[in-house]
């Protein structure tokens, strides 16, 4: 399945059944080691048990449920080791989504990116944790859509869905949050000045800055070790 093909998928019941399962098991509602049944969650979302047999398949596919057969289907989730490598393999690839951007950003994503930066510092000064949250992931969403790959950018977004819920309770770390906002324009002010090798550096460090601030905050608590 390619990239237009999984953007549709996203819209059709099969794709909407399986995008509530996993926002499910990635928020919490269902932890590690639950069952998930079939005929309760088709009853819930008003499908028939197909859609969401096909979309345990996909699941089990991505790593956060495993089928046992005769048995049933059983939530595997992520664990703190995942959310590790997720977080280093990510922070590769928005260098290089940073990297890319310097040649292939256009002015009005640099002005909205301008524009961002200067909203996530009002909002800072102010404790607006939501907002924070909110400009954030829209820096994100810029940043990819400016590297002029849409393989890149879809792989980036799938990761950055991953870790939503232990990114918003350490971003309500008023202090992360205005750390993050000078570490984005860092990346902005590298990239404007078509500097690659700065822009790509000063991503990568950002991922690994908000990984080492999630184990200051939680991050154990919010996934399991293994």
């Amino acid at each position: 399945m390619n990239v237009k093909d999984e953007v549709t998928d996203k819209y059709s019941l099969r794709g909407r059944v399986y995008s509530k399962i996993r926002e499910d098991i990635l928020d919490g509602r269902y932890r590690n080691g639950d069952e998930l049944r079939e005929i309760a969650i088709g009853e819930e979302l008003g499908v028939s048990r197909t859609p969401v047999r096909e979309a345990f398949r996909q699941l089990e596919l991505e790593g956060l449920i495993r089928i046992v057969p005769n048995k049933g289907a059983y939530v595997t989730g992520i664990t703190a080791k995942d959310v590790k490598d997720i977080y280093m393999i990510r922070s590769m690839l928005e260098g290089l989504a940073a990297k890319w951007a310097t040649e292939n950003i256009t002015d009005e994503q640099m002005n909205e990116m301008e524009e961002n930066i200067c909203l996530s510092e009002f909002h800072s000064s102010k404790g607006h944790a939501a907002q924070m949250s909110e400009l954030d992931n829209r820096f994100h969403e810029i940043l990819y859509e400016a590297c002029g790959s849409k393989m890149l950018e879809h792989q980036l977004i799938e990761y950055h869905e991953y870790v939503l819920r232990v990114r918003r309770k350490t971003l309500s770390q008023n202090k992360r949050g205005s750390e993050s906002t000078e570490e984005h324009k860092m990346i902005m002010e590298a990239i404007k000045q078509k500097d690659a090798k700065k822009a790509e550096s000063a991503a990568n460090r950002h991922i690994v800055n908000a990984y080492e601030n999630m184990v200051r905050n939680g991050l154990k608590e919010a996934y399991p070790e293994n």
